[in-house]
């Protein structure tokens, strides 16, 4: 079989296909239609960041089997274009995690003693030693936005420098930030206590601009913020104006709302205060020869044995299970992308229950994709099939499964309720016919909908009118809502409306919903396609 390396990798990868009987064509810096064109021989395909995975080149991709992205983000592949096609798609999550926290460290220390500044003063033929007068990090106080993986070895280096750790992470619980040795505050304690901010979140709906005008303004005047996580996060006109009115001291930035980045789309690369790098968090010969050495790995054991590892798009099941669990597989990854978007505070215990003829199959497999549904949301494409588990215990979070042959109501049903430190939701769905998934209750409302695609969930009071004045706010914001579904509560004459739109709902639009009368709650959501 023949894979095609399209963009710059290890050589030790390309080494490790061979090795394992592969045919292995180098060819970087092709244009879309290049690829086009000689997609169609390929079994597997090796990519970086550079190369954009289209549906229109998946089209061409008539043999493909795999794709394998050595690094962690898969922004530049249409991921469901190649599951309608069956190929698969993996990644090396973990390749690059040190190096990136590494990086993350130098550019605070970098920032406290002003080292790109005092290299290009001295290079310029001057000397201005009192200029460039710096600050130890010892005994300062690092806020931390997000402690996953990468989030938490920043922490380590950090107590290693002896700084105090503080984290803002909504999603972990108590106990192992303590064992983390870390102090879960909220952002905006977050800003007021640290002398360094670090982030370390994905780029999702709840996170795009999360650091932001009131963020800055709650921060110590000579405090430094440093982003080496994903552009869009920061809001980089807010930290623009923070640093010329001088609200923070200092900030350093990897990764930028627009890249690549130049002064006419980024003006904070005019100010003294303000050091950058070109997307560098991932790029040490280290972590490309790890991402390289894992993906080759991965791809040579797929394409040789059919075995599956860190894919984002199929478990690792043989083919017999797949056929008998698969569309509770999709289910069971819906209803946990579901469950985290309506939960509130961080997840404590999943309770999991099979029942009905369901109950006598293999149901491991939907096990693993609840539960990377369930972290989706706020780990994007760092969790997988093989790596959900694993964040599950690294995170203390207790997963029970139970099951029964009695289904109420229908043949199979899939229960899954969700315990966090704030409450419970529940959320029981099943399969029509051979592969619709649907959701059948919520809690205590009965209904019948798919849960796929942007969606709308709105609490409200059962009184006339309601669903009226919510079309008319929604149309209004030029959003078309492609399907409706209404579940009652005849005792609390409550109702859950379930609208399915096509696009996304704005927070704008979000916030308009929840000002009309008789409207108790709605939340934005954001599912996969189907």
């Amino acid at each position: 079989m023949k894979v095609l390396i399209s963009d710059n990798l290890a050589p030790a990868g390309a080494q490790i296909l061979r090795d394992a009987g592969l045919e292995v064509d180098i060819n970087t810096g092709l244009a879309p239609e290049e690829l086009k064109k000689i997609i169609g021989k390929y079994d597997g395909l090796v990519i970086r960041s550079a190369t954009k995975v289209t549906a229109d080149i998946i089209e061409c991709a008539t043999n493909l089997k795999v794709i394998g992205r050595a690094g962690i983000g898969l922004d530049n592949v249409d991921v469901p274009a190649a599951s309608q096609k069956g190929i698969v798609v993996m990644n090396a999550p973990d390749g690059n995690a040190t190096t990136a926290a590494e990086h993350a460290i130098s550019m605070m220390m970098a920032l406290s003693r002003n080292i790109p500044q005092a290299t290009a003063s001295m290079k310029a033929g001057k000397w201005e030693k009192k200029s460039f007068m710096g600050r130890e990090v010892t005994g300062k106080t690092m806020g931390i936005v997000g402690i996953g993986r990468i989030g938490g070895i920043a922490a380590s280096r950090a107590q290693g420098l002896k700084m105090k750790t503080i984290a803002y992470d909504p999603f972990l619980p108590k106990e192992m930030a303590d064992k983390i040795g870390v102090e879960l505050v909220d952002l905006m304690e977050l800003a007021r206590r640290s002398d360094y901010v670090n982030v370390h979140v994905p780029l999702t709906k709840e996170t795009k601009g999360l650091l932001s005008t009131e963020f800055f303004s709650n921060m110590k005047k000579d405090a430094m913020f440093i982003d080496c996580a994903r552009g869009g996060v920061c809001d980089e006109a807010a930290l623009y104006k923070a640093l010329v009115d001088g609200e923070i001291a200092g900030a350093a930035l990897d990764v930028f709302g627009s890249e690549p980045t130049t002064l006419d789309n980024c003006p904070l690369l005019g100010l003294k205060n303000f050091i950058c790098t070109p997307h560098l968090g991932a790029s040490t010969s280290e972590a490309q020869e790890n991402v390289a050495l894992i993906i080759a790995e991965q791809m040579s054991d797929y394409l040789n044995k059919g075995s599956v590892t860190n894919a984002v798009n199929v478990p690792s099941v043989s083919g017999d299970v797949l056929a008998q669990v698969g569309p509770y597989i999709t289910l069971g990854e819906m209803l946990g992308n579901m469950h985290m978007q309506i939960a509130r505070g961080g997840v404590a215990e999943v309770n999991i229950e099979y029942c009905g003829e369901l109950a006598e199959l293999n149901t491991s497999p939907i096990t693993v994709a609840f539960l990377k549904g369930l972290f989706t949301p706020i780990l994007k494409d760092a969790v997988n099939y093989v790596n959900a588990p694993v964040i599950a215990r690294e995170r203390g979070i207790r997963v029970v499964e139970s099951k029964t042959d009695q289904a109420t109501d229908f043949t199979n049903l899939l229960s899954i309720k969700v315990i966090t430190k704030e409450g419970e939701n529940v959320l029981v769905g099943t399969v029509f016919g051979k592969k619709e998934p649907r959701l059948v209750r919520l809690n205590s409302f009965r209904l019948e909908a798919l849960p796929a695609g942007p969606m709308l969930l709105v609490y409200n009071n059962d009184v006339p009118g309601v669903i009226g004045a919510l079309g008319t706010t929604i149309g209004k914001a030029g959003v078309n809502i492609s399907r409706m579904t209404v579940g009652r509560e005849e005792a609390s004459k409550q109702n859950i409306i379930l609208l399915g739109t096509d696009q996304l709902i704005s927070k704008e639009l979000l916030n308009q919903v929840l000002s009309l009368e008789n409207i108790e709650g709605a939340v934005a959501l954001e599912l996969a396609a189907i």
